[in-house]
């Protein structure tokens, strides 16, 4: 257990003493009450790192000895399995592969990446080198960045952003039956397919894990509102299907909740978690006074109609307070996986642009707490308005 955990922990504990003993000179039992329970829950909104995070390090070969971050996650056949992002020391990013039996230890991890970007352009030499300074997003000057993955109908869909320099982001998808990706033959991908349109900056969309009213939904924008893109076939986007039209926007410009930790909003992290209470949805969102601090938030979306929000939590639910999520680039958490096993949530994210670690916590307390300890209706996110396109 670390010691920042046994701190937060030594520190809660204190905080009720304290704020009990204050309150009960000052207010009645009633409020005290509340007070306390509105304390509690946001305890149970805060997810528990792993003791033994960094689950997964830079690995030995050249594809993966600078970093390893952002993976996604699936449960098929009683293991937990990861596409992750890897940069190598020619600072490309490519997707790489591991499997756990518990989804904490991951005792199988392929020596070669799973996929690799077909036809990177042609960037000059002397840029082609891992930077965080020239390419602050991760470091990696091209390739494959931050898969979300999803199992639909027996196949297997990952979305990413086709990096390739700061004027060629794209969102891209490509995919596998669930039966060669469970026997390994990871040449069988089918794609890239492009959703977003050329000449525009996209990231972070995700794919919803099943068809909603019979058509695959695409979840591309968080902000100013939440918008789903329903399609017949991910295959025809771009060419029978129209590309996805979404906000086009400076992300710094992207509005959140005035004054509140998501002032500013990154974008959506891993796919959408069904629950009996909504769509679960993770995000990250940075605040107006420190956006170098990126903290992960929660939403319940509406079944039925996912652009609906129907609750949100008041706080962050994982901020970048562990020395491996300060590491490498300081201040970033990152989640791009998550998936329920036995009833307990899992939520895999690279810490510090550097590492994979994961945090936990029990499905049902956190859906209850989110929808208990929820800030009333986001009328913020609502009617927030977007800046003209740029």
């Amino acid at each position: 257990m670390s010691t920042a955990f046994l701190a937060n922990i030594v520190a809660l504990l204190f905080s009720f003493f304290v704020i009990g003993a204050v309150l009960g000179a000052l207010f009645s039992q009633p409020i005290r009450e509340k007070l306390v329970e509105i304390l509690r829950l946001r305890r149970l909104l805060l997810l528990d790192k792993h003791p033994h995070n960094p689950i997964i390090h830079p690995g030995t070969h050249p594809w993966t000895a600078e970093a390893v971050l952002n993976p996604a996650a699936l449960v098929l056949q009683n293991r937990t399995h990861l596409i992750y992002r890897a940069i190598g020391m020619d600072g490309v990013s490519r997707l790489g592969y591991a499997s756990s039996p518990d989804g904490l230890l991951f005792d199988k991890r392929f020596p070669y990446p799973v996929y690799v970007a077909q036809k990177p352009r042609n960037i000059p030499g002397h840029a082609q080198r891992y930077s965080f300074v020239l390419y602050p997003s991760g470091g990696s000057w091209g390739g494959c960045e931050d898969p979300r993955m999803v199992d639909i109908e027996g196949r297997i869909y990952i979305t990413f952003n086709m990096f390739d320099g700061w004027d060629y982001i794209r969102v891209a998808v490509i995919s596998i039956s669930e039966d060669d990706f469970l026997s390994e033959q990871f040449w069988k991908w089918d794609g890239p397919h492009i959703l977003s349109p050329p000449s525009q900056i996209h990231k972070n969309w995700v794919m919803f894990p099943e068809k909603i009213a019979g058509k695959y939904a695409i979840l591309h924008s968080i902000v100013p509102k939440v918008e789903v893109a329903y399609v017949n076939s991910i295959e025809d986007v771009g060419t029978e299907e129209p590309f996805i039209k979404s906000w086009e926007g400076p992300r710094p410009s992207a509005p959140g909740r005035e004054g509140a930790w998501d002032s500013v909003i990154r974008g959506a992290g891993p796919p959408p978690i069904r629950t009996d209470r909504g769509w679960l949805l993770f995000y990250h969102a940075t605040q107006e006074n420190e956006r170098h601090l990126y903290k992960v938030g929660a939403m319940l979306l509406d079944l039925e109609d996912p652009t609906k929000v129907l609750y949100r939590s008041s706080g962050p639910v994982i901020v970048p307070n562990e020395h491996y999520e300060n590491h490498g680039k300081p201040g970033i958490v990152y989640a791009c996986g998550a998936v329920v096993r036995n009833g307990q949530l899992f939520v895999y994210y690279g810490g510090a642009d550097k590492v994979i670690c994961v945090a936990t916590t029990p499905l049902a307390s956190f859906v209850d707490a989110l929808v208990r300890g929820n800030q009333p209706e986001l009328e913020s996110m609502e009617l927030a308005q977007a800046p003209e396109n740029t």
